[in-house]
């Protein structure tokens, strides 16, 4: 089945084909470095990195960006408010570039343990402000900016289809205002440029044209976008909160210098959601990866997790669902360790896994057709290579994946050798006794061909 994706801007399930023959520009709008990601934004680079495999799946050369915005982010999207990064910096007691490191490496530290693919470029707002700036200064040539006291604002009514992407109703905005506008002329107006307060000593500012300042966070995504994959490109990702105004204004700016909305799909994750509402930094109840860890949960574990419900549809987190997740990657790893390699795959397995992956990179049908692999009567060799496929796109690293070693007492050890004897002197009744006792005793005993092997009871079973 070729490969269909749902697509923002369309509001439709369409074939995807690339712009150019065998090659996708793909990007993802990263983190904001100011404090540790929380787990509903690790599920949106899990998705981004399920779609970048299926992409490679089809055959096509993926060239990936993510970008770190260490500048311009404002608590507030209407550009009210403290840059993250400065408010970072006064929480911390530390300097904002020491912030943006410091978030900046534990964020890629997530990366890593979700077993996400490297990104073909990263970049960093602060490296590249020349683009940004000369992105500016070509708005305001073809007449789409204006000044305040306080920065440069990109003026939407220029544009007649301004927020498209989310369906914003842009005269019931202007019409239902509650918060003053100030100098803005229009509700949907946007920063491009901030001046630096004049009472205030910022760590992170620039020489412009209007004066000294730091870019806004739109014109960031927009400049970097362009620099390393062109004014139009495949794919442009992110979480369902940057349709309303992050992604909107990005498209805004593009179409404003280049005539193009940037992206040809764009696509967006939806939100994970605890018990008590959506995951956000703001109130203080997120959760990191790390935290996780500390439970003794594996990331992948989480990774696993995500893949059980679509990109599309909500994720509730719980302890339930998450232990849930860890007893079936045990299972697979255990099972996955237990076949010998040097098979081969079986051709309506794959086909069959990827029509599934391949209809809006839908996973949870396509673990239904793992675990039904899983539990075939393929010959071993062939499930593990069918299944070596299919990681390729699930990313939970079972090649890689080796039991830990497990010391067992001496007192269980003599147990089994009671047992063995028992079962070579033909006394079945002895020896199912001594497995019972092995049982009880938290060991459980596998016999195979190449012998015999203690384990601790699997509580999974």
């Amino acid at each position: 089945m070729a490969l269909v994706l749902y697509d923002t801007w369309s509001r439709t399930v369409r074939p995807f084909t690339p712009l150019q023959p065998e090659h996708v520009g793909l990007y993802g709008c990263g983190p904001t470095v100011y404090d540790h990601a929380h787990i509903g934004n690790l599920r949106t680079y899990v998705f981004e990195d399920v779609l970048r495999r299926v992409l490679a799946l089809n055959g096509y050369n993926v060239r990936h960006v993510v970008n770190i915005t260490d500048v311009g982010h404002l608590v507030s999207d209407a550009d009210d408010g403290e840059d993250k990064m400065e408010k970072g910096s006064r929480r911390a007691g530390e300097s904002a570039w020491l912030i943006a490191e410091r978030y900046t490496q534990a964020f890629m530290a997530d990366w890593r343990a979700l077993n996400l693919l490297e990104p073909t470029v990263w970049c960093r707002a602060t490296d590249h402000l020349a683009e940004q700036i000369a992105f500016i200064v070509d708005l305001e040539h073809k007449g789409y900016t204006y000044p305040t006291s306080d920065g440069i604002y990109f003026d939407t009514s220029k544009q007649d289809d301004y927020g498209y992407l989310a369906c914003l109703d842009r005269a019931g905005l202007q019409a239902g205002k509650r918060i003053a506008l100030g100098e803005k002329r229009h509700i949907t107006d946007f920063a491009l440029w901030k001046f630096s307060p004049a009472d205030v000593t910022r760590q992170m500012e620039w020489d412009s044209p209007w004066g000294r300042g730091f870019p806004g966070w739109h014109i960031e995504c927009s400049a970097m976008a362009e620099r390393y994959l062109g004014a139009w490109f495949d794919i442009h990702c992110g979480g369902e909160d940057h349709i309303a105004v992050h992604h909107n204004n990005e498209i805004a700016q593009t179409q404003a210098r280049h005539g193009t909305r940037l992206a040809n799909f764009w696509m967006h994750g939806h939100f994970l959601t605890l018990d008590a509402g959506k995951m956000s930094k703001s109130s203080g109840d997120f959760l990191r990866l790390q935290s996780l860890v500390d439970r003794g949960v594996d990331p992948l574990a989480y990774r696993y997790l995500c893949l059980s419900a679509h990109y599309r549809s909500e994720l509730r987190f719980n302890d339930e669902a998450l232990a849930a997740a860890q007893s079936a990657l045990d299972r697979l790893r255990r099972t996955y360790v237990s076949w010998p390699a040097g098979g081969a795959a079986d051709e309506s397995y794959l086909a069959r896994f990827a029509a599934e992956v391949n209809q809006d990179l839908n996973l949870p049908r396509a673990l239904a057709v793992m675990w039904e692999m899983v539990r075939s009567d393929l010959p071993d060799a062939a499930r593990r290579a069918t299944l070596d496929r299919f990681d390729a796109v699930l990313g939970l690293g079972l090649a890689d994946w080796q039991p830990q070693a497990v010391d067992v007492p001496p007192e269980i050890v003599a147990l089994a050798e009671q047992r063995q004897q028992a079962r070579a002197a033909k006394d079945w009744a002895r020896a199912d006794e001594l497995r019972d006792a092995l049982r009880s005793a938290g060991w459980q005993i596998e016999d195979s061909v190449t012998g015999v092997s203690i384990k601790p009871v699997d509580k999974a079973q």
